[in-house]
C-alpha cells in the first residue's frame, strides 16, 4: 500500500490545469499543489490549455447546479475535459463539489445533470437527531479498494451533500452512516474532502496524485 507521506519528488515541467469556472477555492488549491511538488500550475478556463495539460484538477464549492452551470457556460471546456481525460487518459482530480460533478445528477435545488463519469446521484444527508449538517470537520478516509492515490487517513470535510450510489467508490467515511469519501475510475480520482485544508494528509494526497502513473 502506498505511504500516506511519500517523499518529495518534483514533477519537472508537467502542466497542471487547475480549472477556473468561478466555483472553487483556487488560491488555496493552487498553493497546495505547489507545496505538494507541482511546478507548472495553470489556473485556467481556456479549453486549449486544458486539452494539452498533463493533469487536470477540478475544484468546487457551493451548490451543485451553480457549479455545473458555471462549468457548462464556458464554451468548449467540458468537451476539452472529456477528450483529454476520458479519451486520452490524462490524470484527473475532482475536489469536493468538483468530485460531485462527476456523478450522473445532483438533487440540490432540483435535479440537474452532472458529467456522468462515475455514476451515482448527489443527495443531501438524511437529517437525524444530533447529526450536524453540513458535515464539517475532520473525519476518517477509509479505503474501499487499493488505489495509488487514496490511502487511509484523516481529512477535512465541509459539505451538506454526498454522492450516493456511485459505481466506482474508492473510499468511504462516516456521518450518520457511511458516505462516499472518494471515487476512482481509470485515470479519474475524486475526493469529497478538501486536501488543501487537510494538512499533511492532504498534501500527501496531492503529491500521490502528481506522482501517479495510471
Amino acid at each position: 500500500m502506498p505511504s500516506a507521506t511519500p517523499s518529495r519528488k518534483r514533477e519537472g515541467n508537467l502542466t497542471i490545469a487547475l480549472i477556473d469556472y468561478g466555483a472553487g477555492n483556487l488560491r488555496s488549491v493552487h498553493n497546495a499543489l505547489l507545496a505538494a511538488g507541482a511546478q507548472d500550475v495553470a489556473v485556467t478556463a481556456d479549453p486549449d490549455i486544458v486539452a494539452k495539460a498533463d493533469r487536470i484538477v477540478l475544484p468546487g464549492v457551493g451548490a451543485f447546479a451553480a457549479c455545473m452551470n458555471g462549468l457548462s457556460a464556458i464554451s468548449g471546456l467540458v468537451e476539452a475535459m472529456e477528450r483529454r481525460v476520458r479519451d486520452e487518459g490524462a490524470p484527473f482530480l475532482g475536489i469536493c463539489v468538483g468530485m460531485q460533478l462527476l456523478a450522473d445528477a445532483g438533487e440540490e435545488h432540483g435535479r440537474h445533470a452532472g458529467l456522468g463519469w462515475v455514476g451515482g446521484t448527489v443527495r443531501p444527508f438524511d437529517p437525524a437527531p444530533g447529526l450536524r449538517i453540513p458535515h464539517m470537520g475532520w473525519n476518517d478516509v477509509l479505503p474501499a479498494c487499493a488505489h495509488p492515490v487514496i490511502v487511509r487517513g484523516e481529512a477535512y470535510y465541509l459539505h451538506g451533500y454526498h454522492v450516493a450510489g456511485a459505481a466506482h467508490v474508492a473510499a468511504t467515511s462516516e456521518h450518520g452512516g457511511p458516505f462516499t469519501a472518494a471515487v476512482a475510475r481509470d485515470t479519474i480520482v475524486g475526493v469529497q474532502f478538501h486536501p488543501e485544508k487537510s494538512q499533511a494528509y492532504g498534501l500527501a494526497t496531492l503529491e500521490r496524485f502528481l506522482q501517479w502513473r495510471p
